[in-house]
């Protein structure tokens, strides 16, 4: 063969090699998946909300990527384990979905975490609190996206505590999410020299918070821990309203408070309550930017963080896709990890080996009516928390992925 025929058929090899993107689409389309409350206490959390992001995430990329169209699907996971199994299970094997995003509560994401670990497929895990997820149960397939409970701790309970808060009394959502937020918090209330005097463990989405207050009440702790989220949250504290708890001079702490809590509770019931978030609408030009678009489709209701996670993850998962060329589980996983993003709504972040997505947190108060401005100008900054000290530091997780 002569040189020239040699020179011919490295460049045709090389431009055969350059050109797998779309041969490496597994099923000829990038299918995402939103698995999360589309009906129950936290759907106004995530729900309808976290599909909008995703599709406004889709249509920033043309609605194609690598090539390929993108396809969404989407279901109501019920916050039921088994239904997140099933389902996730059904999209990966039967449906060829690529990624799931989601998944609601703590309890039905560990098990999608679980299914998606088995099958070697994506799960980026928006909407939970567990850090479980990125401890013990953690596995290579997973990304942990927005806040955790090693964080609420951090935040929230580190400053009430050093606010004086030091006896607490927990009213517990009775799943993983909320025992795992009571453990965080407890390690952090007596790391800074408070005390847990008791607490009960409250069924999920109960309507009748009477006896929790009552055994509150009676503790006589100067804190009441609400280790709860959406619906559960908002009962409790207008339930604490009409017990007279804050007037008998017991202090709340709303462990995980979302905006539109404080837009249901209104700020006459939730003025003073300092909060940890990773995200808030009003706080640059780009969250202003993307509150902007999203509520426009979401019936004027501004985003809440988890909202703005289902968008930049999908975004983030889509971004990858098209530098790589391929859906390829194994090769987006390692990207993620290897290459630091400049997350649009959340900041500098990288995903560290654990799955732990580590960015800037929040601890901010919430106004009250006389300091807000108009509709949904709800939180003051209070202190912004760094990434490296919110997070927990990985060697500390007990995640199998990770070397002592």
């Amino acid at each position: 063969m002569g040189k020239s025929a040699i020179v011919g058929a490295m460049l045709l090899g090389l431009g055969l090699a350059a050109q797998p993107a779309n041969a490496q689409i597994s099923g000829d389309v990038v299918k995402l998946g939103v698995l999360t409350d589309m009906s129950s206490l936290y759907s106004d959390i995530n729900g309808p909300g976290a599909v909008i992001a995703v599709q406004m995430a889709i249509e920033d990329f043309g609605g194609t990527v690598a090539g390929k169209k993108i396809e969404l699907v989407q279901a109501d996971v019920q916050n039921k384990a088994d239904v997140a199994a099933n389902i996730s299970g059904r999209w990966f094997d039967v449906e060829g979905v690529d990624v799931i995003l989601g998944t609601g509560g703590s309890a039905s994401s560990l098990a999608t975490q679980r299914v998606a670990g088995d099958k070697k497929r994506v799960f980026l895990a928006v909407d939970p609190a567990s850090s479980d997820i990125t401890g013990k149960s953690c596995n290579a397939y997973t990304v942990h996206w927005v806040y955790d409970t090693v964080v609420l701790a951090n935040g929230t309970g580190s400053a009430v505590v050093k606010s004086g808060g030091d006896s607490w009394f927990f009213i517990t959502a009775d799943y993983a999410f909320g025992h795992a937020l009571e453990r965080d918090v407890s390690t952090v209330v007596k790391a800074n020299g408070g005390k847990v005097i008791g607490g009960v463990r409250a069924p999920l989405n109960t309507s009748d918070f009477s006896s929790f207050m009552l055994q509150a009440q009676a503790s006589k702790a100067k804190i009441i821990g609400l280790a709860n989220a959406g619906g559960d949250t908002i009962n409790s504290i207008k339930q604490a309203a009409e017990f007279g708890i804050v007037k008998g001079g017991q202090k709340l702490a709303g462990l995980l408070v979302f905006v539109t809590d404080v837009h249901s509770l209104t700020l006459n019931l939730a003025q003073g309550l300092q909060l940890t978030e990773a995200f808030y609408w009003d706080r640059n030009d780009e969250s202003r930017a993307f509150a902007k678009r999203f509520a426009a489709r979401h019936g004027g209701k501004m985003p809440t963080s988890i909202q703005a996670g289902f968008y930049t993850a999908a975004k983030a998962y889509l971004e990858q896709v098209k530098a790589l060329g391929t859906d390829d589980a194994d090769k987006v996983m390692a990207r993620f990890k290897s290459t630091p993003a400049d997350d649009p709504l959340f900041g500098k972040s990288v995903i560290r080996a654990d799955g732990r997505k580590v960015h800037d947190v929040y601890l901010f108060e919430v106004k009250s009516p006389a300091e807000s401005k108009g509709p949904w100008d709800y939180y003051k900054l209070v202190r912004t928390i760094p990434g490296a000290e919110a997070f927990r530091p990985m060697e500390q997780g007990d995640c199998p992925l990770v070397k002592k």
